[in-house]
């Protein structure tokens, strides 16, 4: 997760700000958190982090296996 925000605006239905609002409060975290959250869920995002934190590859060693399952994919459509 990147460690610096960017200020975003949105306007939600006051039934969905009340829910995270409440959210928020149950969990000890910020509204901006729990919001951050579902929209990592919603856009996948949060799959990719899991699966980052839970990778024992360092950069480059991801970087290498990933290139080297595109040239095999490439190699397969051949």
């Amino acid at each position: 997760m990147a460690s610096t925000k960017r200020k975003l605006t949105v306007y939600l239905d006051p039934e969905v700000a009340r829910a995270a609002r409440v959210q928020a409060a149950r969990s000890d975290q910020r509204d901006s958190e729990i919001i951050e959250e579902a929209l990592r869920a919603h856009l996948g995002m949060a799959a990719l982090d899991e699966a980052q934190q839970l990778s024992a590859l360092d950069e480059d060693e991801a970087l290498e296996l990933a290139n080297a399952q595109l040239h095999a994919a490439r190699r397969e459509r051949r």
